[in-house]
């Protein structure tokens, strides 16, 4: 399965937050990425709409693919969508693994569900983004 693998220290200095766990670069380097990086203009609701959603896609490592089909099924289940869609982006059982405390980071959660270290009901699993129920 894809996943972003580029810099780490880029994002979080995109997003001035450490998205992938506790890292140094921010420390070192105050400005965000690129080479143009001094005249920021006033960013709209819609640029800020897309960072939250682009931190989100980091955040819990999904592309854009697999981020859209799990908000089409909280969109589709009662309630409010926002929430449902965190509540399934929290019952992920690579993220259960990470919000465990079996793993330092989101990704080695990942990692250690992929190498069959995760036993869920008696049965190995080794598929990240299956949902627990809750």
């Amino acid at each position: 399965m894809a996943r972003y693998r580029g810099p780490k220290g880029r994002i979080a200095r995109r997003f001035k937050e450490p998205i992938f766990g506790p890292t140094k670069v921010l420390d070192r380097r105050k400005n965000p990425p690129g080479q143009h990086t001094r005249g920021r203009r006033k960013v709209s609701e819609y640029a800020t709409q897309l960072t939250e959603k682009q931190k989100a896609k980091y955040i819990y490592g999904l592309l854009e693919r697999q981020f859209k089909n799990t908000f089409v099924k909280a969109h589709r289940r009662p309630g409010v969508t926002g929430e449902i869609f965190l509540q399934l982006l929290e019952s992920r059982i690579d993220n259960v693994v990470f919000r465990m405390g079996f793993a330092p980071t989101r990704r080695a959660a990942r990692q250690l569900v992929n190498h069959n270290h995760v036993v869920l009901n008696g049965v190995k699993m080794n598929i990240p983004s299956c949902l627990l129920k809750g």
